[in-house]
């Protein structure tokens, strides 16, 4: 079993940048895919960015290019660089790890807040 626990949120004015930051209780080296997912208020949960095992990523188009994904499987630690951050960013970001299907993760941490003010 590994358990997430999320950190690095904060609030940021636009154009600034967030490193936020998902510390695994076990090793997250076999585990398939992490993942980072957002929900801004009265909006579902959305995708923003994986990283397989491979090191291959993926990032939504809203976030393409200005966020980036890593691991460092040593640390047994998923980070997300957020730069050029825009007030639709604001949201609670959520680390997810051991994709199942579609967007069902195994293992969710608990989530940290990112507010960025225009």
């Amino acid at each position: 079993q590994v358990q997430l626990v999320d950190s690095g949120g904060g609030l940021v004015q636009a154009g600034g940048s967030l490193r936020l930051s998902c510390a695994a209780s076990g090793s997250i080296f076999s585990v398939n895919v992490m993942a980072w997912f957002r929900q801004a208020p009265g909006k579902e949960r959305e995708f923003v960015a994986h990283i397989r095992r491979t090191g291959l990523t993926y990032y939504a188009a809203s976030v393409k290019g200005r966020f980036t994904i890593d691991r460092d499987n040593a640390k047994n630690t998923v980070y997300l660089q957020m730069n050029s951050l825009k007030p639709e960013d604001t949201a609670v970001y959520y680390c997810a790890g051991e994709l199942l299907s579609g967007s069902e993760y195994k293992y969710w941490g608990q989530g940290t807040q990112v507010t960025v003010s225009s």
